[in-house]
Parts: structure tokens; sequence; C-alpha cells
């Protein structure tokens, strides 16, 4: 069996994978990659982040397409199957794995494919691929990314009973669908088949919808997903999910039967370490399979560290990214270590959502004086012109110092919107302030006008 020696052996693909290992290759160290995948990329590009948000982006289309009345010379509204759908989804996911296969060639990172197994601390054992290798690290990054948590009760194998990773293999289009679990991947997906005329029930365990949102944006998106006719069920649990040849009838613990096409599980994820060999090397992932990291993603074995979605919050790519990069960067001693706090959140329902900072009521509980500016997006030029005119920027402020405490967005573009609020609450003393946006000059028409609207209306409170 070959053994092959290594600076660095980075467990996995994904975002946080390709951040450790990219960073550790520009210092000049022999790295390599160990995929269980035949292809780079992670959950992220095969069936997470980047195919929901390109389905999301087609649907997107489609919605302006059957309401926009200038298309109505071309054409009837017209329906589109969610095999059709997901068309191009593929096209940006097989542009996602060439560019990034090129990186790992391009920067010398030798790529195996297999699953990673430890044998001790310093030697992993890739198993399954073409043949059986043993790498001889001096550190390991563990970025095995998560799954769909899967209840042992509910019977995935059913042709009609999914999960947010094999939905992606969808090959109809049901008329009604049932999505259990109402965190961000259960309301993206309600957005996205409500989009293409599914009825969709969303049963949500709990008692509001993304509880870690601003409660005004929470309230706008129950709003507008019962508006786009999807039915929100609070404070449910799920007694039992029996599929038959027609279908799923899903009985809740409350008694309530509800009948539909297909039923989609979105509830809860679990971290990749359970065929790791993570015994051999002392370290114990927790109930939900994810690994204890300190400041500095290193885990109870020095030489070992773990990024992304296997060590949990905030399970988010742009996070995993920055993780990953950040464990390597403390491996390497470079000026570039941080660790990963101040995560944008950005939900591709529709309308998007995306925040960052404090909420209201955080601010309202630690007793900060704190005041608000608005802009809502009906009254921007810019948004009259493309016709999104649903949504708001609010912006969150000290009412003495002017400082930014929070910037909240709900509407088209807000993911984008939100990193000009992002780059200011960044800045040093008072170059953090409402007075930014008020005495600088934006482009108009465009949607980052909002900052300008939102602040001197903030500015307008303040007595």
């Amino acid at each position: 069996m070959a053994e092959h020696h290594y600076d660095v052996v980075v467990i996995g693909a994904g975002p946080s994978g390709e951040g450790a290992a990219m960073n550790a290759t520009k210092h000049g160290k022999r790295v390599a990659i160990v995929e269980d995948k035949p292809t780079v990329g992670g959950n992220c590009t095969h069936w997470g982040t980047i195919p929901s948000k390109a389905l999301r982006h087609s649907v997107k289309q489609i919605i302006t397409f059957n309401t926009n009345v200038m298309f109505r010379d071309i054409g009837e509204p017209r329906w589109f199957s969610f095999p059709r759908v997901l068309q191009n989804a593929e096209k940006v996911m097989g542009k996602q794995v060439k560019l990034r296969t090129q990186f790992y060639a391009r920067n010398r990172v030798d790529l195996f494919n297999g699953r990673a197994h430890f044998l001790d601390e310093h030697r992993i054992e890739v198993r399954g691929g073409k043949s059986e290798e043993i790498l001889n690290a001096k550190s390991v990054v563990i970025a095995t990314g998560s799954r769909p948590y899967l209840p042992p009760d509910v019977n995935f194998r059913h042709h009609r009973v999914y999960n947010s990773d094999s939905i992606l293999k969808l090959s109809h289009t049901p008329r009604t669908l049932i999505i259990y679990g109402a965190g961000v991947i259960g309301c993206e997906y309600a957005s996205i088949f409500a989009g293409l005329g599914v009825k969709v029930d969303l049963i949500n365990p709990g008692s509001r919808l993304l509880t870690f949102l601003d409660d005004e944006i929470s309230d706008a998106l129950s709003y507008h997903l019962r508006n786009n006719g999807v039915l929100v069920r609070h404070n449910e649990q799920y007694e039992a999910v029996d599929g038959d040849d027609h279908g799923v009838i899903l009985t809740l613990q409350s008694g309530k039967k509800i009948r539909a096409d297909a039923f989609l599980w979105c509830n809860g994820r679990a971290g990749n370490t359970d065929k790791l060999g993570l015994e051999n090397i002392g370290l114990e992932p927790n109930g939900r399979g994810q690994l204890a990291v300190d400041e500095h993603y290193r885990t109870s074995v020095p030489h070992i560290y773990a990024a992304g979605d296997v060590i949990g919050w905030p399970s988010l790519a742009s996070a995993a990214y920055d993780q990953g990069r950040s464990a390597s960067s403390d491996l390497m001693g470079d000026e570039y270590f941080r660790f990963v706090s101040d995560v944008p959140t950005g939900i591709y329902t529709i309308p998007e959502i995306s925040s960052v900072g404090k909420t209201e009521r955080e601010l309202t509980e630690a007793k900060v004086p704190y005041e608000i500016g608005q802009a809502f997006f009906k009254d921007l030029a810019r948004a009259q012109i493309t016709g999104e005119a649903v949504g708001m920027l609010k912006i969150l402020f000290h009412r003495e110092s002017r400082e930014i405490l929070g910037i909240h967005c709900f509407g088209d573009q807000a993911a984008e919107i939100v990193h000009i609020g992002q780059a200011i609450m960044n800045q040093e003393g008072k170059a953090n302030s409402l007075n930014y946006f008020i005495n600088t000059t934006f482009n108009y028409p465009t949607m980052a006008e909002a900052y300008r609207v939102a602040a001197l209306n903030g500015l307008n409170r303040i007595f």
C-alpha cells in the first residue's frame, strides 16, 4: 500500500476544505485533499447552496414572465415542470465543478478520491478509491460538511418521500407538497415550489418563522409566503409519515392528517463524522455528529483542525470558506487569522432576506438606546423600474453616537444590498456612523440609494 507524506491533509473538498487547502498551498506547503464524492465542490455545489439558488433564479424569472403585463403580447402565462427548471441549475453546477477542479490542479494540490479513515493521529487511509493509499500528515483539517438529518421512523426509500438532497432528483412536478421543517432550507423550497404553482403546506415545529431574524422581517416573510399560496402551520410535530402509490399522508401529533402528492423533509442537519475513524484519535462528535473546536478551530488533538458545517454554527457556505481559510492561517501562523463570528445571513426565499448585526429584540433586551431608519422599496425609483417593489431596508443605530448596530433587508437583491451597511459597520470609531449615508452621494436610480433614504428617515426620529 502506497504511503505519501504531506504537510497538510484536508478532508472534504467543499468550501471550507477549499479555503484551507488553497491557503496552505499558497504558503508553499505540500497539500492533499481527500473527497469521497466523484467531483469536488462539496454539498454546497452539488446538493445545497448552488442548485437551490440557481433553481430559485429560474423560478423568479418564470414569475416575472407570468405576472408582467408587457409579456402578454408574446403569449399567455406558461407552466414549467420542476425537472425542466432544474436543467439550468445543473449547468451552473457543472461550471462550478470545472472551476474548482482547475483550482486544485493549478495550485498543485493532490486530490484523492475516496473515504478518509484515521489510522492514528498522523496517518489517514483513503478507502474505496481506485487504489488504497495512506497519507501521512503533519497537520489535518477536517472539513467533511453535513447532510440532512433523517429520522429512522420516516421511510426515505419511498418514491414520494424526499429530503433536501434527494429533492434534486425529483422527476415530476407534484400538484401538492408538504414541507416539514420551516428553517432556512424549508422556507427557500416553499418559495421555489409555490413559484412553480405547487400548493405547499409548510409545517413549522416552532411558533415563528426563522426566530433569529428581526421580528418585522420574519413577519414579512410569513405574509409573503402566505400571499404566494403557502399554508404555514405553526407548533406542529409529526407523528407519522405514510406513503402509498399516489402520495403521502402526514399525521401530526395534534391529530391532524394532511395528504399531498409528495413530502419534503427539511428538519435539521448532521455532521459527516461517522465513518472517519475518529475513535482511533480520541475525538468524539456530539449527538449531531459535530466536532467541538476552540477559537483557533483546533480540536482536542492540537494538530487536527475542523471547519465548516462539521463544527455547527452558522452552517453557511460563506462562513465555511472563511473558517477553512482561517484554520489554515492558524496553521501557517500568517497575519490573516480571524475567528469567524460576524456573519451576514443570506436567505434566498422569494423575496430574499439578509441581515447583519443586532436585531431590535436583542438591543431592547440589552437596554441599548437605538433608533430606526427605514426605506421602503416601493418608494425607490429603481424598484419601481424593475417592478420589484416588495421589501424594505432597516438601519438600527445608536441614538447618541449614531453608530450602526444592525442592518436588516427584505426584498430583491437583499443579500447584495446588506454588504454596503456591513462595510460601514466594520469601520473603526466615528467612521461607523449613520452620517456616512447622509453625507454620501449615491447613484440614482439604484437600490443602494435605500441607505440614504433610510438614514434621513432615522435622522428625523432623533430629537
